[in-house]
């Protein structure tokens, strides 16, 4: 492991940093070791076992079956479901204040990759992370063929392998609401934020309880996680309690299907693609402040 990844990776059990040795990392302080995996390493404390919320979460993901949609979005989506996908990326970090370019970004619950993608098209070194060997060797497959270079590693969310303040930006987009305790993760990202947090959730609303009775949205996912909604102010204070400024907090609208059907495909259409943009920034500029997603972004003080 070279480049950024030097004396980066720290023991999740100690915070000691760790060594090479061979194709594993290694912790002086209390012994542990950490393989990899086609490239991938394996930096979480130990692979869950039993009963437990982890465990279920792993099983799902190491399991899941691997497609090119996965690997590959939003390359080959329609045209708006590709612009919608890139625009809540340009909402969770416009008026960041931190420049990404140069700038090291670990991405937590990073699910295949394509965070971590955006990211180094923007020229920062990315890391991308989740917890589920499965999907962070899914990652390094887009890794590979991305002109856009990245790094996957399995990591708990939890438990992040870093010291403190040892990377720049930390950034989850849909993955706290993965978690059965979401403040722990939230808790992890500032302690390991140099300079700032970026947070992109579901949010607690009213639009989100109308999307659930459509079914555009779910309460419980497939991975057996229910869907942990979080409110902007909580979001927002925990961060000032650990020390940042937050300089953005802010709702809108984003209403889509994680696999785009038809609808999306006449909506991409090449007379009514502008017209589709047009209407989605004419709803956010009204109701927006209301919408089912959240981002809040804190800088450290």
């Amino acid at each position: 492991m070279t480049g950024i990844t030097n004396g980066l990776f720290a023991c999740p059990a100690c915070r000691v940093l760790l060594a090479p040795r061979g194709v594993q990392l290694s912790c002086g302080s209390c012994g542990m070791s950490y393989p990899s995996v086609d490239g991938v390493a394996v930096l979480s404390p130990s692979r869950s076992g039993g009963e437990t919320h982890k465990a279920q979460q792993e099983a799902f993901f190491d399991t899941h079956p691997e497609t090119r949609w996965e690997i590959e979005r939003p390359a080959g989506a329609p045209r708006f479901h590709a612009w919608l996908l890139r625009e809540k990326f340009r909402r969770a970090t416009g008026g960041i204040g931190v420049s990404l370019p140069g700038a090291t970004v670990l991405v937590i619950c990073g699910g295949s990759g394509m965070d971590a993608e955006f990211l180094a098209d923007e020229g920062a070194l990315a890391i991308t992370s989740d917890l589920a060997l499965g999907t962070a060797l899914r990652a390094a497959e887009r890794a590979r063929g991305s002109r856009a270079t990245f790094l996957s590693i399995v990591a708990d969310a939890e438990r992040l392998p870093f010291q403190d303040r040892s990377v720049d930006i930390v950034y989850v987009h849909d993955g706290l609401h993965h978690l059965e305790e979401p403040g722990l993760g939230l808790a992890e990202m500032c302690r390991v934020a140099r300079r700032g947090v970026v947070v992109s959730e579901p949010a607690l609303s009213a639009i989100t309880r109308l999307a659930v009775k459509c079914g555009l949205a779910e309460d419980v996912e497939e991975a057996g996680n229910v869907v942990a909604r979080l409110q902007t102010r909580h979001v927002a204070e925990f961060l000032r309690r650990q020390g940042f400024a937050v300089v953005r907090c802010a709702r809108y609208v984003m209403l889509y299907r994680h696999r785009p059907g038809i609808p999306m495909r006449v909506l991409s259409a090449r007379g009514v693609f502008p017209v589709a943009v047009l209407a989605y920034r004419i709803v956010n500029s009204v109701v927006g402040r209301f919408g089912n997603k959240l981002v809040v972004v804190g800088v450290r003080r």
